[in-house]
């Protein structure tokens, strides 16, 4: 009997997820939009990774990262003919993550792929939406053919060694499909043009609320660069920078 998978792009949605839908959870805990992604093989990739997450976010080892990316591990385990449901929104950070997902899944097996997005973009997206409208997403889910997943494949490389212009052709080879990749794509390049962006929107953001309160500036944020898709922690990252720079 085919089983069925579904890769989900954090523990938010995992803590929501309706429990009529059947099949097994596998929650993707990256944050590949953030910080170095250099690794010729996937280890290499995952030492790097958790040197920097150990150095950027307080609280966090390498050890933590480890454990964190054992799930992750386990996507090669999933047997031949399975269907395999990607749970994955638009912004950035979820796309960054779905590209490298899709080059990590065993490409000597035979899956079912398919692509659940939320039913309408908002900063919350998954998080907006209630158990049957969750449910209606996984109905409209978007199946990933043979020929889509052969381009589609190519975006983690493309964005790892930051070749932007391939980024850009292989979002127009897709554009019929997928056009949200192109919105994620030239969000990159403009925090690549521009690499204070972020940091800056958030400043400007705290001038505009007269606030320095996390709660209601990470709120700000989330709707009015929601293309990003930066979780609190980046958020709090960039906060925690702008505030220590007052001091200093």
């Amino acid at each position: 009997m085919n089983k069925t998978y579904h890769i989900l792009n954090g523990d938010a949605l995992k803590e929501q997820f309706p429990s009529d839908i059947a099949g097994e959870k596998i929650v993707a805990r990256l944050c590949l939009v953030d910080g170095p992604v250099e690794g010729a093989t996937t280890e290499e990739l995952f030492s790097v990774r958790a040197k920097f997450i150990a150095e950027s976010y307080p609280g966090f080892t390498e050890a933590d990262y480890f454990n964190y990316a054992e799930e992750t591990r386990s996507i090669k385990e999933i047997p031949e003919n399975s269907t395999i449901n990607l749970w994955f929104e638009d912004d950035l950070f979820c796309q960054v993550n779905f590209w490298f997902i899709l080059d990590f899944i065993n490409k000597d097996k035979n899956y079912t792929l398919n692509l659940v997005r939320p039913m309408k973009h908002s900063e919350y997206a998954f998080g907006g939406m209630n158990e049957g409208e969750l449910n209606q997403a996984l109905e409209n889910k978007i199946q990933i053919t043979d020929a889509d997943q052969k381009i589609l494949k190519q975006f983690w490389k493309s964005y790892q060694e930051n070749d932007l212009l391939e980024l850009l052709m292989l979002a127009q080879d897709v554009k019929e499909k997928f056009p949200f990749l192109i919105p994620a794509i030239y969000a990159h390049l403009d925090r690549l043009s521009n690499p204070s962006r972020p940091k800056t929107v958030l400043m400007e953001i705290m001038k505009d609320l007269n606030t320095d309160k996390f709660g209601s500036v990470f709120q700000a944020f989330s709707k009015k660069e929601s293309i990003y898709g930066f979780g609190d922690l980046q958020v709090k990252r960039m906060y925690d920078e702008i505030i220590a720079e007052r001091v200093g």
